[in-house]
């Protein structure tokens, strides 16, 4: 079944507007009546029907709310260095598949890509679309968010808020079943761009009290890494159950 994130809710009735509008009466070819699955964007979803189409806008309505299965019980965050050309899409876009409720990307010593001001809104936006489609093709009923930018230390501070941060260092680490053994309820996942992370800098991420790990003996691209870290969390926290 179509699976569309709200615009709006007034009273009981549920609006949709837009490209979603558009694309439901004209590529979709929906009629009044038909059904529709709605999500809030926060991990509830609801069966709607087609009510009406009014100036530009599908109106539905439905019934309670409820919690997806599809989620996961936990939070998880990942911050990756960011990589050159596409492949901060293609992390991106799988890290939605695989249950993300955040991403951020972060410049780190070895970033070759470094963009300005400009080329930072341009990319956020689109990061954003390219996860809200992910969102819908993966049935998800959270919308993830990309956030802005931020240098390594701003990283640091901010996975402070985790239950735990996790850093993947290519010389080696604690084994991730052991540091997850306690199942945190909310977890973040800091991968490198290419080159990975200086000794400084995991020496820093050490400090402020992020765990050292390892995905084994294999030297990883930094897109494959994101993929394997997560794959590996959802694994070991029953996102995959």
């Amino acid at each position: 079944m179509p699976r569309f994130f709200l615009t709006s809710i007034e009273g009981d009735v549920l609006r949709i507007t837009g490209q979603d509008a558009r694309h439901i009466e004209r590529v979709l070819r929906h009629r009044v009546g038909d059904s529709l699955t709605v999500c809030d964007g926060n991990g509830c979803e609801r069966q709607c029907a087609i009510t009406a189409f009014s100036g530009g806008e599908v109106l539905l309505s439905g019934g309670a709310p409820v919690p997806s299965p599809v989620e996961n019980p936990f939070r998880l965050a990942l911050y990756m260095g960011l990589p050159k050309g596409d492949k901060a899409e293609r992390v991106l876009k799988a890290a939605v598949e695989l249950g993300v409720n955040d991403v951020t990307f972060f410049l780190s010593s070895f970033c070759v890509a470094r963009p300005d001001g400009k080329a930072r809104k341009s990319r956020l936006e689109r990061y954003q679309k390219i996860a809200l489609e992910a969102a819908k093709q993966s049935g998800r009923a959270v919308l993830p968010s990309v956030h802005p930018f931020l240098d390594f230390d701003e990283m640091l501070t901010q996975t402070a808020g985790f239950d735990r941060a996790v850093l993947f260092y290519e010389h080696g680490g604690a084994p991730l079943p052991d540091v997850l053994a306690d199942s945190p309820a909310s977890v973040a996942l800091v991968t490198g761009c290419e080159g990975g992370f200086s000794p400084e800098e995991a020496a820093a991420a050490k400090a402020a009290g992020l765990s050292l790990c390892t995905l084994g003996k294999r030297i990883l691209r930094c897109e494959t890494a994101p993929v394997a870290a997560l794959s590996a969390v959802n694994l070991l926290l029953g996102g995959l159950a």
